[in-house]
């Protein structure tokens, strides 16, 4: 008896390997998806947004986001982003200060 495994794989259908794939990819999607709207959906309203995003020609870049004010930056720069947050907490740490007062 000879062993003959070009027998056992059909023509014009997906192998195995090639189902588990795609099988993988599609599970790999679907927990990216549901990863970003549990990160929407548990966020605090009151917090910054940061992201590390990729441009067309593949740079590297952050972005921030605050919701209370609908104020945006972006740089290529986590230095210069953590001043524009701390600016912004400056800001609304004074206007507290200020509106407290009256």
């Amino acid at each position: 008896m000879q062993n003959d495994i070009r027998c056992l794989q059909s023509k014009g259908r997906e192998t195995p390997t090639e189902i588990g794939f795609k099988h993988n990819f599609g599970r790999e999607f679907i927990q990216t998806i549901w990863q970003k709207l549990l990160k929407i959906l548990l966020s605090d309203a009151d917090e910054i947004q940061v992201n590390q995003k990729v441009d067309r020609q593949g740079n590297k870049y952050w972005q921030a986001y605050d919701r209370i004010t609908g104020q945006s930056f972006a740089s290529g720069s986590e230095v210069d982003v953590r001043m524009w947050i701390e600016q912004i907490y400056r800001y609304q740490a004074y206007d507290r200060t200020k509106s407290s007062n009256w």
